[in-house]
């Protein structure tokens, strides 16, 4: 996958630029690169990942495609109780499948995000893992996990093939 990939698994989940975001398991920033571009130099982001080095690349790679974005690099672990101002939105791409007790995770997600703020997934749509990807879930798994945890409307968006589990989607839940 490319850039242009990752803009349109957001695009359709991002209703206008600007707005406070965070990328939770962001990463070398490949979705943190695609929520700047969608979200402009309007907007705030906070890239949340527990791996320093990545965050330094995404840092980088963020200075030379998006230089006027502002982000701040959080080194931390997005399963724990951050510091952030009531956001937006929050992207999860590709870092959910890692948790294997996601209700915990969803809650502390919920209470970051303003009422009606938006909680954008991006996954493989499957419901068996792997040892590289163990806890994946399929929409229809996260339509009803996404209830379970207090999320609304939740909506697919758009998929892409993969020769990983077949496909990739990417769906939005409302807080």
């Amino acid at each position: 996958m490319n850039h242009e990939d990752h803009v349109r698994l957001l695009r359709k989940g991002i209703a206008e630029p600007g707005g406070a975001w965070a990328d939770f398991g962001s990463g070398t920033g490949a979705f943190t690169l695609a929520l700047a571009d969608l979200l402009g130099t309007e907007g705030s982001i906070y890239s949340v990942d527990k791996d320093r080095g990545a965050l330094k690349e995404q840092e980088r790679a963020m200075r030379a495609r998006f230089p006027g974005t502002r982000v701040e690099y959080i080194n931390a672990d997005f399963m724990q109780r951050l510091t952030l101002p009531q956001l937006d939105g929050v992207v999860m791409a590709n870092s959910l499948h890692f948790v294997r007790n996601k209700d915990a995770v969803l809650q502390l997600v919920r209470g970051y995000l303003k009422p009606g703020g938006r909680l954008l997934i991006v996954e493989y749509n499957a419901d068996r893992g792997n040892m590289w990807v163990p806890y994946p879930f399929s929409f229809r798994s996260w339509e009803l996990l996404a209830r379970k945890n207090g999320f609304a409307h939740t909506q697919l968006l758009t998929t892409v093939p993969s020769r990983f589990f077949g496909e990739i989607y990417s769906a939005v839940s409302f807080g």
